[in-house]
């Protein structure tokens, strides 16, 4: 049987993304990595940006190369990072704030993202970083520079065959509708999951528009776990510790929706790829069952009492955990570089086993 372009290309996006499981030898590769969302992708565009919410201070960094703070909101490296490695791109990737990125950088990709924004302008106006709706005024610009670079035809080569890779929401169900009830007022979560999934959908339509062709899109992970969320609901926080089922059935529920709309957006860009990962199983179960992955404490943060701090509540006054890889959790809300790792490891075999499927669908 004849093997069309469609079925190659799919092909070759299997083969970059895992060399495990694909004997295929065609050697085709993503030209570069492009990043929007917040904190679990910002590697340090908000130390840029006038917000308080930056990770570029002390104890944050300690396990990254060099044991400095980059902006990252983790002990060491974030999915962007691991991701860019695994595909043999880079090793970090920069934030496109930088101004001193370099022309080399720029080819192979950047992040847009920054620290405690959201799908929901109003979660940024909260916070004052950089909507994600506003992320693709980024990008156009970062096509513009890169085009002077390495001219119209090749910035566009590296635009088409690059992965997207969007992470966002947490902020705006745990900062703007549980902790600051702001759109609770106006909507059910119900409600405001389908508010944010239409964002999503035309945060999608602008990035396909600027010439992103392949875009993996996370869901929400299990919110209720986060320490600082637990901490939000008892009076006595440092004794009882319990996820919140109420807000990790929201995640649920929100990503359960996403996942059947990734593909109707899809067959609306003629040549697009859209893939929903899941992040909430996973960590749920580093959560749940922690010895599976070497873990010991799974409700509270490394940093300070772990309950509570995160950004510039966690600082070179707070203590941290003797082993940060034995913690879920860095900070009172995001992963360490540990589970980070699990994570990666993760989404690596569920996006391996999609596009292999989307092969199977196509010939």
């Amino acid at each position: 049987m004849a093997i069309s372009a469609n079925t190659l290309f799919l092909l070759s996006l299997a083969c970059s993304t895992t060399i495990h499981i694909c004997n295929a030898q065609i050697n085709i590769t993503f030209t570069a990595v492009l990043i929007f969302g917040d904190s679990t992708m910002d590697t340090g565009n908000n130390n840029y940006v006038n917000t308080p919410f930056k990770g570029n201070h002390i104890p944050y960094g300690q396990d990254f190369p060099g044991k400095v703070p980059t902006g990252r909101f983790s002990d060491g490296k974030l999915v962007p990072d691991m991701v860019a490695s695994l595909l043999k791109i880079k090793e970090t990737v920069p934030p496109f704030l930088d101004p001193k990125i370099t022309d080399n950088e720029l080819k192979t990709g950047v992040t847009f993202a920054s620290a405690a924004s959201g799908y929901d302008d109003l979660t940024s106006v909260l916070s004052q970083a950089i909507p994600v709706s506003k992320q693709p005024k980024m990008f156009k610009k970062y096509i513009e520079r890169l085009k002077g670079v390495v001219g119209e035809l090749e910035a566009m080569r590296i635009v088409n065959g690059a992965l997207v890779v969007v992470s966002s929401g947490t902020n705006d169900f745990c900062f703007n509708f549980y902790d600051v009830p702001s759109r609770r007022i106006e909507f059910s979560s119900n409600g405001y999951q389908d508010f944010l999934l239409k964002k999503v959908e035309d945060l999608l339509k602008k990035l396909y528009n600027l010439g992103g062709r392949t875009m993996v899109i996370a869901g929400l992970p299990p919110m209720g776990c986060l320490p600082i969320q637990m901490s939000t609901r008892f009076e006595l926080p440092g004794i009882f510790r319990v996820c919140l089922e109420d807000q990790n059935s929201d995640a649920q529920s929100y990503n359960s929706k996403l996942e059947k709309l990734l593909p109707q957006i899809q067959n609306s860009l003629p040549g697009s790829k859209i893939l929903y990962v899941d992040i909430y199983t996973p960590l749920d179960d580093m959560i749940n069952n922690p010895e599976k992955y070497g873990f010991v404490e799974t409700k509270r943060g490394c940093c300070g009492t772990g309950l509570v701090e995160a950004g510039p509540l966690c600082n070179s006054l707070t203590p941290v955990c003797e082993n940060a890889s034995q913690y879920v959790f860095w900070d009172s809300i995001h992963p360490t570089e540990a589970a980070y790792r699990v994570l990666v490891e993760y989404l690596e075999k569920d996006l391996s086993t999609k596009i292999h499927n989307s092969v199977g669908e196509k010939n």
